[in-house]
């Protein structure tokens, strides 16, 4: 059974989820411009490299960094331009001090589940910042599910066409408050014959004010922490619009600077 149908298979993640516009990534330089962050950037989490693409061809050295092999080998035949590495989210050294910004896009952070992997996440970013160096993250937002469950109450299903084939995914979310977490149930079928596949992944639901703090204690200073505009807002980011001042809908957006390179 393949582990993960999208991230082992990089086109049939581009056809999932088709971003022709690039609009993570133009919100990503938005942000990069806006609060001045230097050319030098990784895109941590970079998947099929779009978006680290895209930051290149905006005249940023651009690094992408991923675990996924296949994702990494996608990256650098079709979006050519950064540097691919693989690197891990909950544990990186790629040198010290040799980035202006980490962005960090699409939840990406939040498959860092434990206290501990989240402080080997922003330990490593914070080494691999310049000082005054930005991190650019975009993810859901865990003070959504309080008291809402319309995204817990009936799955997702979702159908499109691959190289001839229709594929079908039925995706239900649940909560698990102990771990504070938001488990995926995917199961994919295809209409030539192949088995089901099921996957089983999850995102750490982290709420506003926790991660004010989880990052003032790794030496940051958050400048911007609101649910939207963004990339996966409705309606979604667009040029000229500045950041909300609300926490409240279903993703959370955050632009801190590095302050501190030693932990409080």
């Amino acid at each position: 059974m393949t582990d993960n149908l999208l991230t082992d298979n990089p086109t049939l993640y581009e056809a999932r989820f088709p971003d022709p516009g690039r609009l993570a990534g133009r919100w990503a330089e938005d942000c990069l411009r806006r609060h001045g962050a230097g050319k030098r950037v990784l895109d941590m989490g970079c998947g099929t490299g779009r978006d680290a693409a895209w930051l290149y061809g905006t005249g940023r050295a651009v690094t992408g960094a991923d675990l996924s092999e296949a994702m990494l080998a996608h990256a650098r035949e079709h979006h050519p331009g950064p540097e691919y590495v693989r690197a891990d989210l909950y544990g990186f050294d790629l040198g010290r001090g040799e980035f202006d910004a980490v962005v960090c896009l699409d939840s990406a952070l939040l498959y860092c589940h434990t206290n501990d992997q989240l402080d080997g996440f922003l330990s490593s970013c914070r080494r691999a910042l310049a000082p005054g160096g930005l991190l650019v993250a975009e993810m859901r937002n865990g003070a959504y599910f309080l008291g809402r469950t319309d995204l817990l109450d009936t799955p997702g299903i979702n159908e499109f066409t691959w190289q001839g084939t229709v594929h079908r995914s039925v995706t239900t979310l649940t909560v698990d408050r102990t771990d504070q977490l938001l488990r995926r149930r995917r199961v994919w079928t295809a209409d030539d014959g192949s088995a089901p596949v099921e996957q089983r992944s999850a995102w750490r639901l982290l709420f506003p004010q926790e991660l004010r703090h989880l990052l003032a204690t790794h030496g940051y200073e958050v400048l911007e922490l609101h649910d939207g505009p963004g990339p996966r807002t409705e309606p979604p980011w667009q040029e000229g619009l500045l950041p909300g001042r609300t926490t409240d809908a279903d993703r959370l957006h955050v632009v801190a600077r590095l302050t501190s390179t030693t932990t409080h």
